[in-house]
């Protein structure tokens, strides 16, 4: 598993778990969940961020001497006006030159706007941006998102932060066999079961923050997601029977009948 490797934007990756730093319930939890979770590349919202002074920020101080790439998200914004004027921003700042769009239109759903997502990620890509956008599981959306240069694309298994697991594993199944760049599955999930799921559907990795910083043990819940995805995908690559409709035995029935 040491040697399975995957890269975004030319930059190669061991861990397939991406933790989002938001909702713990102190900074020292935060930091032992994001050390037992194994994660490489760290998620936040850069409205939270202090921009004006990266080194000096709250959240950035508690990772500081870390190896870690940054993935910030432009959460909060609602056009990709919007969304493209941030990440504009946070590179500036040198945050980073990887970026999440995430365009919701909606508060109540935060579902993500998938036309104001594609036209984000056109013109950031065209930037140089390492784009990742954040999108519904709709296989020809995340097919355009793609086409347009997404370094990887992400699509929710559910509505952020709910927890209710991979929705439509039909369609992020499908999602993964059309796809040539990373598949990571971002948003919705809420379990070892749904994490060992989603990577046993064959996705590059998966992007959590709320089952793990809500968690009554946050950090033994980071190590439990971090298990999931090394046995999912592990699951993935060895390939699992078919599905049949009528029983087979183990034993093989042939050895049993009486000449």
């Amino acid at each position: 598993m040491k040697k399975d490797v995957w890269h975004i934007g030319g930059h190669e990756l061991t861990s397939r778990f991406f933790i989002g730093t938001g909702l713990f319930p102190s900074p020292y939890v935060q930091k032992e969940a994001i050390r037992e979770s194994g994660a490489e590349v760290l998620t936040f919202a850069i409205r939270r961020i202090n921009l004006a002074s990266t080194e000096d920020d709250s959240i950035l101080q508690h990772v500081e001497g870390e190896s870690f790439r940054f993935l910030p998200n432009t959460s909060g914004a609602s056009t990709a006006e919007e969304a493209v004027r941030i990440a504009r921003l946070a590179r500036a700042s040198g945050l980073s030159d990887w970026i999440k769009v995430e365009i919701s239109a909606n508060e109540r759903t935060l579902l993500p706007d998938p036309l104001e997502t594609l036209k984000a990620t056109e013109i950031l890509v065209k930037e140089g941006f390492t784009v990742l956008p954040y999108t519904s599981d709709d296989p020809i959306l995340c097919k355009r998102l793609e086409e347009a240069g997404a370094a990887a694309v992400m699509p929710g298994a559910a509505p952020i932060g709910t927890g209710l697991g991979i929705l439509n594993p039909y369609n992020i199944g499908l999602i993964v066999e059309e796809a040539k760049v990373p598949i990571i599955v971002d948003a919705g999930l809420g379990s070892v079961a749904d994490v060992a799921q989603a990577m046993e559907l064959g996705v590059s990795g998966v992007l959590m923050n709320t089952p793990v910083a809500k968690a009554k043990d946050p950090v033994g819940m980071a190590r439990a997601m971090r298990l999931a995805i090394e046995s999912g995908r592990l699951s993935y690559l060895s390939g699992r029977i078919s599905k049949k409709r009528y029983a087979s035995a183990s034993s093989g029935q042939e050895q049993f009948i009486v000449k």
